[in-house]
């Protein structure tokens, strides 16, 4: 499907919803991995299985096949769009949003700046707190401002979110809940030694998201 952003701007757009979706979630993806990504893919998949409905999105760098990000207002003003079309298609479905990384950064700083329409949580797959190697909480100043239910889905190897950083910052906000992938990276890579495989993370990130929708909308 294409998404109008402004007169004369598209993108694209993928929804995947199964006959029997219980919430959609509009997914953003991440600065270094487009829509199609395999990660977001399989995410989309999982959720599908649990009665998630997804819309994912390509910003404008990412349609036009480039890699260096859109100024965080175009960013934003995509999110709004996508969230827009999400609603025309819900037909009645509790409507997220969310996405991987600068994806679930901007669609949380887009609702601090204003409301997103009918929104009622926000999904943040790995939210990038700093640059690796540059620990700050800078980029979580605006998370104050939101005031629908959040969840934060975080690898304990995050190069790019300190969780001794993160965790100070969303413990106290009553809304928020975090949940730690123990041995995942920023892409949710696990090591073989883990005793685990990145296909049984995915059903864990799905499972955790799938249960947490639930609960946001009793």
């Amino acid at each position: 499907m294409r998404i109008a952003v402004a007169e004369g701007s598209e993108v694209e757009g993928m929804l995947a919803r199964p006959a029997d979706a219980r919430a959609l979630l509009v997914l953003a993806h991440g600065a270094g991995a487009p829509m199609r990504h395999v990660f977001l893919e399989e995410l989309a998949r999982r959720l599908a299985s649990r009665r998630v409905a997804t819309l994912r999105f390509a910003f404008p760098y990412a349609q036009r096949g480039g890699r260096t990000p859109d100024k965080p207002p175009v960013l934003m003003a995509t999110v709004r769009a996508a969230v827009r079309a999400g609603a025309s298609l819900a037909s009645g479905l509790p409507l997220f949003a969310g996405g991987k990384s600068m994806g679930g950064r901007m669609t949380s700083q887009a609702m601090a700046e204003a409301p997103l329409p009918g929104v009622r949580g926000l999904v943040c797959v790995g939210f990038p707190l700093h640059p690796a190697g540059q620990p700050s909480t800078a980029r979580a100043a605006h998370l104050a401002k939101v005031s629908v239910p959040m969840l934060f889905l975080q690898g304990t190897r995050d190069t790019l979110a300190d969780l001794a950083l993160l965790r100070p910052v969303v413990e106290p906000m009553p809304h928020a809940t975090m949940h730690v992938v123990e041995g995942a990276d920023h892409g949710f890579h696990v090591r073989k030694s883990s005793g685990r495989t990145d296909a049984e993370v995915l059903d864990e990130l799905a499972e955790v998201t799938a249960a947490w929708i639930d609960q946001a909308v009793r």
